[in-house]
């Protein structure tokens, strides 16, 4: 079923004035949105994927219709020479095309100096299904319920079945994993690079200690650095790295890891709830990024003390809120109420996924993931 995403205004904005590229994870609905786009609002138009053989000789040979007035390329980053092929058609054609280009990977190449693209082309990032983006036909608790345990991913979320989305994450996970990265990157351990994602897996909500995976497993912290990049690029996985800014005696500790599909972590409750919250704030800062301009930043605060407040949203470089996040704990939590002392930010937030009726304590809110996210 094709639900209006919620990155579609944006895109057909866009696209009347540049070329629109589109990255996201695999299977997050962009074939779908791009496809959406061109039977909605376009007389014409042509779809190619790079992937499939018939498509990818019509790229090279330019064989499309003056009349598609819409020209989607999806997986064209696969192609080595991607970048100057497409800037050349859209610097020849765009008087008679638009152009949207959509990929499995970071398309968000172009954000250094020196670059030819620039001021050519729009970015988005799309992402699965969260709590202020819910299809029609299905209430807040109902959607609360699968993300917490099918992920936002539109099939798996549509479907509402366990079982198979099971079976659909693992298939998604081999195809990442030996289609996208092999195609992309210069990893010969597959098989290893699985166990490393494995181990992250297990470790959601923690700081990531690079050097002790890589001892469990036997490659070199340089090694497991790279891998986490490339899970990075191919938008499995995100870092939430810590705030150090007015906080003298803050820790430079490693980063946290979550996943894209909310579904990927294993862990109890708690874990899983914490990374719907990141994947939640991450969609909604990307969204503020692509669409208005800002620079964000989702961090964590711990201090050599041990306190800890799970997120920070920074934006333009100013500590905007702070968000602790608790499975069921309805008190407020010690640490979020020090750091908001101590910083002062606009707002400081407690999410408590059991949490039946929000309320206000001193300059603190403590409110449940609907009501934060349905704002």
């Amino acid at each position: 079923m094709n639900h209006t995403r919620y990155l579609e205004p944006y895109v057909l904005e866009d696209l009347e004035k540049k070329m629109v590229f589109v990255g996201g994870p695999r299977q997050v609905g962009k074939t779908t949105l791009a496809k959406g786009l061109l039977a909605k609002h376009f007389s014409a138009g042509r779809y190619f994927n790079w992937d499939f053989d018939e498509d990818r000789l019509d790229i090279l040979n330019q064989r499309w219709a003056k009349q598609d007035k819409l020209l989607i390329f999806d997986e064209l980053h696969k192609y080595p020479r991607w970048k100057s092929w497409i800037k050349g058609q859209f610097d020849v054609r765009r008087e008679d095309h638009a152009f949207l280009v959509t990929g499995s990977a970071r398309l968000d190449v172009y954000r250094r100096g020196g670059d030819s693209m620039m001021g050519r082309y729009h970015y988005w990032r799309l992402h699965p299904f969260s709590l202020d983006e819910i299809p029609p036909g299905i209430s807040p608790k109902d959607a609360f319920d699968r993300l917490m345990t099918v992920g936002g991913f539109p099939e798996p979320f549509l479907d509402g079945d366990e079982r198979a989305a099971r079976r659909w994450r693992r298939e998604r996970f081999d195809r990442v994993l030996r289609e996208d990265v092999r195609d992309l990157e210069n990893v010969r351990q597959i098989q290893m690079l699985g166990l490393f994602l494995e181990a992250l897996r297990q470790r959601v909500g923690s700081p990531v200690v690079l050097s002790h995976i890589a001892a469990d497993l036997q490659i070199s912290p340089k090694t497991a650095k790279a891998w986490l990049e490339v899970l990075e690029k191919m938008y499995l996985v995100f870092c939430v790295r810590p705030y150090t800014k007015n906080l003298a005696r803050a820790v430079q500790k490693p980063p946290k890891v979550f996943f894209f599909d909310n579904a990927d972590v294993r862990g109890d409750q708690g874990a899983r709830f914490e990374n719907l919250v990141a994947s939640h704030l991450l969609k909604r800062l990307h969204r503020q990024e692509d669409r208005d301009g800002y620079t964000t930043e989702l961090r964590y605060i711990r201090d050599k003390e041990g306190r800890e407040v799970d997120f920070a949203i920074v934006k333009d470089g100013q500590l905007q809120e702070l968000i602790e996040v608790k499975w069921a704990d309805k008190s407020v939590s010690r640490h979020l109420q020090y750091y908001a002392e101590r910083l002062q930010p606009p707002r400081a937030s407690q999410i408590v996924a059991k949490l039946d009726h929000p309320y206000d304590r001193n300059q603190l809110k403590v409110t449940n993931p609907i009501a934060y996210f349905r704002i």
